[in-house]
């Protein structure tokens, strides 16, 4: 039986999820900043569709990302080398995560990327928490990802791109910035071939909590991130 939040209730230890679906650890509760905080403090996040009720996870194995261990492919490094593309970062936060919610993507049916998910997470943003990091090709949105930053600890929600390689060249962006932050982990949920690629591989869950307990309350505070130059990306 998966338990069922109301509004004042905590999360189940993380050992009562489910197995199979991967991860399904409880249902219901709320979507305000204090419960999704309280959830990415503890390695637990919200995914569900349309006319379901929220569907809590906490996955095992959890797909990870170390910064020191991003891998970039050569036809992506000469990606990174043209200078026709612009980074910036937090500038059109809500448009990115709508763009993550409407592109088609294999094998699933819809999104899990409902109007309340996007209210929600732009909640966070206007509280220093949720980040977009955006590719810019002539001056149109190209491609971008978004995610939540706590303390040294970024947790991966998704990633979009209209042009080919435009959210690569966003997520070795999001990874150079955070190896400057001294971030030490990036969540990227549950394996991808397409994470799997960049770097991102599996690690207990265990191992991850224990990660993230001691990530989470290192420094930075939040706050809203800041542009960088144009050619940022590219060093």
């Amino acid at each position: 039986m998966i338990p069922w939040l109301h509004s004042n209730d905590p999360f189940p230890p993380l050992d009562s999820a489910l197995r199979e679906p991967n991860g399904l650890l409880a249902a219901g509760g709320d979507l305000t900043p204090d419960r999704l905080l309280a959830a990415y403090r503890r390695g637990i996040f919200p995914w569900y569709g349309v006319r379901e009720p929220i569907l809590w996870w906490s996955p095992d194995p959890r797909m990870v990302l170390f910064p020191d261990e991003l891998k970039v492919s050569r036809s992506l490094a000469r990606r990174l080398q043209k200078d026709d593309y612009e980074i910036r970062v937090d500038s059109a936060f809500r448009e990115v995560i709508q763009a993550c919610g409407s592109i088609p993507r294999e094998g699933q049916p819809g999104t899990w990327i409902v109007p309340a998910i996007i209210d929600a997470y732009c909640a966070l943003h206007e509280l220093g928490y949720a980040h977009s990091v955006e590719t810019w090709i002539d001056g149109e949105l190209a491609g971008g990802l978004y995610g939540i930053a706590i303390g040294g600890m970024f947790c991966g929600e998704s990633m979009f791109h209209r042009v080919t390689d435009a959210s690569k060249i966003a997520f070795v962006h999001l990874v150079r910035r955070l190896r400057e932050q001294g971030s030490g982990m990036i969540d990227c949920q549950m394996y991808t071939r397409h994470l799997a690629s960049l770097g991102g591989r599996e690690i207990p869950r265990r191992e991850f909590t224990t990660r993230l307990a001691e990530l989470v309350n290192y420094s930075p505070p939040p706050e809203k991130w800041h542009h960088p130059t144009q050619h940022d990306a590219a060093q």
